[in-house]
């Protein structure tokens, strides 16, 4: 591998030397590689002094002109900002959304960012596959320094022969509310994340605390949910408890929103009255909002027949009778996401600190 790096480069060099002054744009196309694959290279040779950077392009180098300093050497000599400053520096946030559980998670970073002189750009996946990829290769073309990475990964982590990319990123990266096994190329990468096992497992320890034996998880598939079962699975069997009913097999063919919301009530109707069901760990907050008058009207009395805690805590309070819920530290995950990543990169070497794994414990909120 650094064998055909060590060629591109001096690929590079040779062309440059022959032309005086080439386009990025055309380079790359001219030696079949992406633009951010050139940018890694640009950054490289410039740094040795082998090369100028120009605004799209790059020129011979003057014999007479010292190597320009690293970029995070440039920001971290901002005097002004006080200590930790990171003037001049540009982050790209890769993100599903900036709504709802999200929301948090990018103010919290926006505001670590700036707080240090620096400067948050955000791109959008939707979910769409294949769209986080485009994204950070975009806020990569566009200057980026450094990557907050939130990929589509469905179960918040990645499958097999998925995700290898975002550890060839060109730039320090952190994985944001994502994971990647042990073995996989982005295990590698720093990554900050809500420990939602422990969210889980703390709700069920909440519930075992008020008297109840038998208690259900209730939640639809989203990024979180293995890792929410993982937590509240590990608790039914660390304290003993009876296990619910399990879930219906699914039958073929994904099912739309309208159908999986039918299918939990369903469940948590039969598991109360069947079943022996008294708990439920409901994910999420508008879930368990919608299904408490449907339970209600089906006679499942709540909190009598079945007492409900929910996941995510984002309007659990402004129920007509406000239920008690996890809330995982979303802003605090944003901001954590962005400290690390902007001390990785002002420091003058910045492959030199451990990389870092940081879980942030949710935290339960009991309201009568």
């Amino acid at each position: 591998m650094r064998r055909h790096v060590n060629q591109r480069q001096a690929q590079v060099l040779e062309l440059v030397r022959a032309r005086g002054t080439v386009r990025v744009a055309d380079l790359a196309r001219e030696l079949g590689v992406s633009p951010v694959t050139l940018r890694r290279d640009i950054e490289a040779m410039a740094a040795r002094g082998e090369i100028q950077r120009m605004h799209g392009g790059i020129s011979r180098a003057d014999p007479g002109r010292a190597p320009a300093p690293p970029a995070a050497a440039v920001a971290g000599a901002g005097g002004g900002a006080g200590a930790g400053a990171a003037v001049g520096l540009v982050v790209g946030m890769v993100v599903p959304t900036t709504e709802y559980y999200y929301a948090d998670v990018v103010r919290g970073a926006r505001e670590a960012v700036e707080a240090r002189g620096a400067r948050l750009t955000v791109g959008l996946t939707r979910y769409l596959p294949g769209e986080d990829r485009t994204q950070a290769d975009r806020l990569l073309s566009t200057g980026a320094h450094g990557l907050l990475l939130t990929p589509n990964w469905e179960a918040g982590s990645p499958g097999p022969g998925e995700g290898a990319w975002t550890a060839e990123l060109p730039v320090p990266t952190v994985l944001v509310e994502r994971w990647a096994p042990a073995g996989h190329p982005a295990a590698s990468l720093d990554r900050v994340a809500s420990d939602h096992a422990h969210g889980a497992a703390r709700a069920v320890q909440h519930l075992v605390e008020l008297g109840h034996r038998r208690i259900a998880l209730a939640s639809r598939a989203t990024p979180t949910t293995a890792r929410l079962r993982a937590g509240y699975e590990a608790a039914v069997s660390a304290l003993g408890l009876e296990p619910a009913p399990p879930w219906p097999a699914a039958g073929p063919g994904p099912l739309s929103d309208a159908d999986m919301f039918a299918r939990t009530l369903d469940y948590l109707c039969e598991a109360v009255t069947a079943g022996g069901v008294t708990a439920a760990l409901v994910h999420s907050d508008t879930d368990a909002i919608m299904l408490i008058p449907r339970l209600q009207a089906r006679g499942v009395r709540v909190p009598e027949d079945l007492a409900v805690i929910t996941y995510d805590d984002e309007v659990a309070g402004m129920a007509d009778v406000p239920l008690s819920a996890v809330a995982p530290a979303k802003h605090e995950v944003g901001a954590r996401a962005a400290a690390l990543l902007l001390d990785r990169l002002s420091a003058a070497a910045p492959d030199a600190a451990p990389r870092q794994h940081l879980d942030l414990l949710p935290r339960l909120t009991i309201r009568s």
